[in-house]
């Protein structure tokens, strides 16, 4: 079965001044509770359990902070999702 999002994409060589676009589009049983976790840190759209994740930043080092952001909220959220549901992992 072919999968419906590319795994890895390679990136030009990436310079610190350089602007920056990045995409993450994921799937969860959870979506809307999920993306509630974004709402302060970064651009996004939820539809039909998606949630797509998007960033623009003029450097490589702003994004790579902002990216960080979006990333630990993503997983905190999931993870309060699971001890409040009493999944483990």
């Amino acid at each position: 079965m072919k999968e419906k999002y590319p795994r890895e994409r390679q990136m030009k060589e990436q310079k610190r001044n350089d602007s920056v676009s990045l995409k993450l589009t994921l799937e969860h049983s959870d979506i809307r509770s999920l993306s509630s976790s974004l709402v302060t840190e970064a651009q996004f759209v939820s539809e039909d359990g998606e949630l797509s994740v998007s960033l623009h930043s003029d450097s490589f080092n702003d994004a790579r902070a902002r990216w960080n952001s979006i990333m630990r909220a993503l997983i905190a959220s999931d993870r309060s999702l699971e001890a409040t549901r009493g999944d483990r992992n």
